[in-house]
């Protein structure tokens, strides 16, 4: 796999968002991911699937940095940030939501949302401060918990919150850190149906001015929402295009059929 240079590089950041170049992974001999190349346009929803040991989630924590490549490259906005850390990415714009639960569940709906734009502000532990100084953040987040339809729950705790609405929470949450790329880790996973519509709404309204990157197990949500569906088996990237492209390619037909269907 070719490399791709500085100059490429900027010029990938007219077209991409998030790019990669020869992106590999190995755990003690075994390529977890091989070489994938995927090129994220901005304003877009970009999925990523594959059948089970695809490599969709190592590829995914390789891109927010939980895991470091083993060679290979990774561009933000032409940028290179292979060697940076979580931390430094989400102040550059790239929030990853979903992998854990990100709230804490003694506070409200809307203390949690409040935390999270105090921590953007760099005012992560003012818990201590009046009430009067942190009741400034309640307007946005008021709106936050609006976007995700939360408004009459901005009382009720995380704790008692249905597995839905808690999700619909830390996605406030993730949007409370104003993130320019938003990455989210099996979205849907665990959701009964209704749940699983109520979040494919949110996530076209939340992504209107935004970039979202996401694994998804669950192809109908994939096909709804999904512009460009990058499709990953035995660790290389077999086909790429819009839903209904991916689908019908024999290569992708014959992964799923090899493997197990992998969606639920």
């Amino acid at each position: 796999m070719g490399e791709t240079s500085p100059r490429t590089a900027c010029l990938m950041a007219e077209e991409f968002i998030l790019s990669t170049a020869g992106l590999t992974k190995e755990f003690k001999g075994f390529v977890a991911v091989d070489g994938v190349e995927i090129n994220v346009r901005p304003k877009s929803i970009h999925a990523l699937i594959g059948p089970n040991g695809a490599g969709k989630t190592t590829c995914f924590n390789l891109l927010t940095k939980f895991l470091t490549p083993t060679k290979g490259h990774i561009y933000y906005k032409g940028n290179e940030i292979t060697g940076r850390k979580p931390s430094e990415i989400a102040r550059m714009g790239i929030v990853r939501s979903f992998q854990i639960s990100a709230v804490f569940p003694q506070l409200t709906a809307l203390e949690n949302v409040r935390v999270a734009i105090q921590r953007r502000m760099g005012a992560s532990f003012s818990f201590w401060q009046p009430k009067s100084v942190l009741n400034k953040y309640n307007e946005e987040a008021t709106a936050l918990l609006e976007a995700v339809g939360l408004t009459s729950h901005a009382q009720t705790s995380a704790a008692a919150l249905p597995y839905g609405l808690k999700r619909a929470l830390e996605l406030a949450t993730t949007l409370a850190l104003e993130p320019e790329l938003l990455l989210l880790d099996e979205p849907t996973a665990g959701m009964a149906s209704a749940d699983v519509d109520k979040m494919i709404d949110l996530i076209k309204r939340v992504s209107a001015d935004r970039t979202v990157l996401m694994v998804e197990h669950n192809l109908k949500v994939v096909a709804r929402l999904s512009d460009i569906v990058t499709v990953l088996s035995g660790g290389s990237v077999i086909a790429q295009g819009d839903y209904d492209t991916v689908s019908n390619d024999p290569r992708v037909i014959s992964a799923y059929i090899g493997g197990s269907r992998d969606h639920h």
